[in-house]
């Protein structure tokens, strides 16, 4: 997503995003036993890129840094977005991108305990959250528009042996 000013990149870049995403799940819902191929594609698009960057960027949590010690900011300030997306777009594309550990810390709970959090890094969250556009609008299909969450041992489907509906073919 090449242009000179950042805000038109990015309206373009969600624009096409909302298409395609519009598009799986209106195929998904009209087809429930429909098989998805080449979704990697569709996570490695610069528009996809560029839209889960704006999503992790404009997050409380971008100021945190992962194992490797980037920021959304240091990233900006270093490096620059579009040669990060463009080197991360890279890795993707010839398979030597490779997730980090999380750098886990202890916070407190109420009660006095801790819970481990585990923080991923800026290029890990960009990442999943790319996946997570691309992913997103094929299962939404598949809930009721009353459903908004489960209570696990109410997911019997999988836990009782059975398969989910939905099938993604890796292309991998």
């Amino acid at each position: 997503m090449n242009t000179d000013d950042p805000e038109l990149a990015l309206l373009r870049a969600e624009d096409r995003v909302l298409e395609i995403q519009t598009k799986l799940h209106r195929w998904a819902r009209d087809d429930p036993h429909r098989q998805f191929g080449d979704l990697f594609n569709l996570v490695t698009d610069p528009a996809f890129l560029l839209v889960a960057w704006d999503r992790v960027r404009s997050n409380k949590g971008a100021r945190t840094a992962g194992v490797d010690g980037r920021t959304a900011l240091s990233i900006v300030l270093r490096v620059g977005v579009e040669e990060f997306l463009d080197g991360l777009r890279a890795s993707l594309k010839d398979r030597s991108f490779r997730p980090l550990p999380v750098r886990e810390r202890m916070i407190p709970k109420p009660g006095g305990k801790l819970r481990r959090l585990g923080i991923a890094t800026i290029t890990d969250r960009v990442v999943q959250a790319s996946v997570k556009l691309v992913l997103e609008p094929i299962f939404e299909a598949d809930f009721l528009p009353c459903s908004y969450g489960f209570v696990r041992h109410e997911v019997r489907g999988i836990e009782g042996g059975g398969r989910p509906s939905r099938c993604i073919v890796a292309a991998m």
